[in-house]
């Protein structure tokens, strides 16, 4: 007790409840806690009052951790202690430490019971049909959202800490017989390699765990819904939960996965399949729009209609800035609009993006400040962009790259940039798995899920994701 007193010195949150004995009036034991990590009631009810009416009844035995934890107790989380880190862990993590005199043995009772925000729907995917669960900031609740999903004993936890002044709890999740072995312990290798003293969010994990480190595309997936890391687990992929964090990060994370939604899965395959493909064109547009005006305007103007290239130029009259400069201006001036109107409060953040798509643009294109055509391209570059949101930062810098090659050397730049984007994506991996897995396969199976989504009834593989064990996924028809 003296030990924990010297460690939590000055911290008014300890709370020490001591409790003596009734025949010689000596302090007995104690209970130590921290205020506002355990759950009040319990503690009173099941834990401190047993005690002391056991210690005030004379049942004649002398009082133990173990008598105490075999016949006192009516909590379920209980175990004997004795390593200080361990004690300590537990002690912050809102354990209920109780302390018997003249033993060394430490009883650690669960009675972790602070706020959570609960269960809701994720506002980052949303969805139309579907579940509306999303995870929490509680470890513990995030579990129960995927074991109601999947009832089996062959999903797994492993349980690790990490962060060495944060001791953040981490859970492993997968499903034994399905997941591949070999990307589980490459997983917990490189999880135990992280040597930092703050760990407070699965991003955190994330951008140290994580293949390809200075490219913009992920390599590893995160989401806020249980529905989308239950399909996830059955289709071999490994999740890590981390405490006090709402984003589950899931591996292997493969290209396709940027334009795969779980609401495609719940709606009609053919109205799904018809959205997906929508999400690629849009992810390519997104990319392109920019660089192709720039250098159809400024280099490539035979390739443009007559009367279309009447237009634009009339529209150019009296613009004082060359169309490259043009295009970067506003690209620029529309990310901050968007980063503005996601920072801001809801009602204000919607009130910032009218303004500046509505009279800012107008007012540029009265004031000779930009053209017409320029504001059509970014509007349209925009809204395209947020079909796939997720991929939304890899997309703003291959954006620009793609415009400053066209800027230099018209479509062959354009040309030459898009095909560096393809080798770079075609030598990337993610925990030895190829990234565009699948992507230019012309065989049946690989392409069910993935720039469509097949009947449930056709898709009887599950992905090819390196060594999945079971590749045969039971479905009847």
């Amino acid at each position: 007790m003296n030990m924990i007193k010297r460690i939590f010195a000055g911290d008014e949150s300890l709370k020490i409840r001591p409790f003596h004995d009734p025949d010689t009036n000596l302090v007995s034991g104690c209970f130590i806690y921290i205020k506002g990590m355990v759950n009040n009631i319990m503690l009173n009810s099941n834990i401190i009052r047993p005690v002391l009416n056991y210690n005030s009844s004379h049942e004649g035995e002398q009082l133990s951790p173990q008598i105490i934890m075999d016949h006192i107790l009516d909590v379920g989380d209980v175990e004997l202690a004795e390593d200080m880190d361990s004690i300590l862990g537990s002690l912050i993590y809102g354990y209920t430490l109780l302390l018997i005199d003249g033993y060394k043995e430490v009883l650690v009772i669960g009675t972790v019971g602070w706020e959570n925000r609960g269960v809701n729907e994720p506002n980052s995917e949303r969805n139309v049909t579907g579940p509306r669960e999303g995870f929490s900031e509680s470890l513990v609740i995030n579990l129960s959202l995927v074991r109601r999903r999947i009832k089996s004993p062959d999903l797994k936890l492993k349980f690790m800490q990490v962060g060495e002044k944060t001791n953040t709890k981490v859970c492993i999740c997968y499903i034994e017989g399905v997941a591949s072995d070999k990307i589980l312990k490459e997983l917990m290798h490189r999880i135990e390699k992280i040597k930092a003293d703050d760990i407070l969010d699965s991003g955190y994990i994330l951008e140290m765990v994580k293949d390809s480190p200075l490219s913009p595309f992920e390599t590893i997936g995160n989401t806020e819904r249980p529905d989308t890391v239950a399909g996830k687990l059955l289709e071999g992929r490994i999740a890590v939960m981390v405490d006090g964090s709402p984003f589950v990060l899931t591996v292997p994370f493969l290209f396709v996965e940027y334009f795969q939604v779980s609401e495609d899965y719940f709606n009609n395959y053919v109205f799904s399949s018809i959205n997906r493909i929508l999400r690629f064109i849009s992810a390519f547009l997104a990319i392109s729009i920019p660089a192709i005006y720039v250098s159809l305007v400024a280099y490539h103007q035979e390739m443009i209609p007559t009367p279309l290239l009447l237009s634009i130029s009339a529209a150019r009259q009296s613009v004082p800035l060359p169309t490259v400069v043009e295009a970067f201006f506003m690209l620029f001036v529309f990310e901050i609009l968007r980063e503005a109107g996601t920072r801001m409060p809801a009602p204000i953040g919607q009130a910032v993006s009218i303004v500046g798509a509505l009279v800012l643009g107008q007012a540029a294109v009265d004031a000779r400040v930009v053209s017409a055509p320029m504001i059509i391209v970014v509007g349209f570059t925009g809204i395209t962009a947020l079909l796939s949101i997720k991929l939304q930062g890899a997309s703003i810098f291959v954006r620009f790259i793609l415009l400053i090659l066209a800027s230099v050397m018209g479509l062959y730049g354009y040309v030459f940039g898009i095909l560096g984007l393809v080798i770079h994506l075609m030598t990337m991996k993610s925990f030895g798995v190829s990234y565009m897995l699948t992507v230019g396969s012309f065989k049946e199976h690989d392409i069910k899920d993935t720039v469509v989504r097949m009947p449930w009834w056709q898709i009887k593989l599950r992905a090819p994701v390196s060594s999945v064990k079971q590749h045969i996924r039971k479905v009847l028809k």
